[in-house]
């Protein structure tokens, strides 16, 4: 797809280069890779290969995000997988928010080649939207939900508006994370704020409850909102993530 805006400082993508085993980051609806870059780098420092992708129509006007899919982000989030995975021996899947239903998707879709799936309060159930194409008949955009973190000082690079057109296409891709559940097998890492003004605790409950993974953690957040990659426990998360990823990598990776 064609954008219109230039992409805002802090919300370029990010890869690294480095052993064998890789991470491929996802971020969220209207946000930005501005809301993982930390953990990118934190992984890169550790010596991982480290994949983190924009996904189209995010990071530069909320106005771009009209003329994308869900089918969009997934091809961005799938060839950047395929990129890390031809430069990688492992990878494991990172996802915030919205970036967890494509992560579901992806590892549904590769079930032999994603080692491992880190959730950070992943968006998969969202009641809300089943009056969006109603929506769309009234009004052109409504108020974003960005920036939701404890930590004063952080900024996603995220959007204030988000156009309701998108929102249908938003609809279906968590339908189709849903019915991906049963079929995703891979250990799950699943980190959950208590208190989170984006998402609905029945994201957690349907995640848990109907993924396929016989190996799959709650951890519990209780200093951070939403972004939690951004917020008071990021340290806590970001040594998880690499324990976690190490402890499924291949015993050479």
């Amino acid at each position: 797809m064609k954008e219109a805006h230039r992409i805002k400082p802090g919300a370029e993508p990010y890869r690294a280069e480095g052993g064998p085993l890789g991470v491929l980051l996802v971020h969220g609806f209207t946000g930005s890779p501005a809301s993982l870059r930390p953990m990118a780098e934190f992984l890169a420092s550790k010596g991982l290969t480290v994949e983190l992708p924009r996904l189209p129509g995010h990071g530069t006007h909320w106005e771009d995000l009209t003329d994308s899919s869900w089918e969009d982000w997934f091809e961005a989030t799938e060839n950047a997988f395929q990129d890390l995975a031809a430069r990688s021996r492992d990878v494991v899947v990172v996802a915030l928010s919205m970036g967890g239903s494509l992560a579901i998707h992806l590892a549904a879709t590769h079930p032999d080649r994603v080692r491992g799936l880190a959730l950070i309060n992943p968006y998969v159930v969202d009641p809300r939207l089943a009056g969006a194409v109603v929506l769309r008949l009234f009004t052109r955009s409504r108020k974003g939900v960005v920036n939701d973190i404890k930590k004063p000082g952080q900024d996603e690079v995220g959007y204030e508006r988000m156009p309701v057109k998108i929102l249908p296409s938003l609809a279906k891709l968590l339908k189709t994370a849903q019915q991906d559940l049963p079929n995703v097998h891979a250990p799950l890492l699943y980190f959950r704020s208590s208190e989170d003004h984006v998402v609905s605790p029945s994201s957690v409950k349907s995640v848990m409850a109907k993924i396929g993974s016989k190996d799959k953690e709650l951890v519990e957040l209780h200093n951070s909102y939403h972004v939690a990659t951004l917020d008071h426990e990021a340290d806590l998360i970001e040594q998880r993530v690499l324990e976690f990823a190490r402890s499924h990598a291949s015993a050479d990776a």
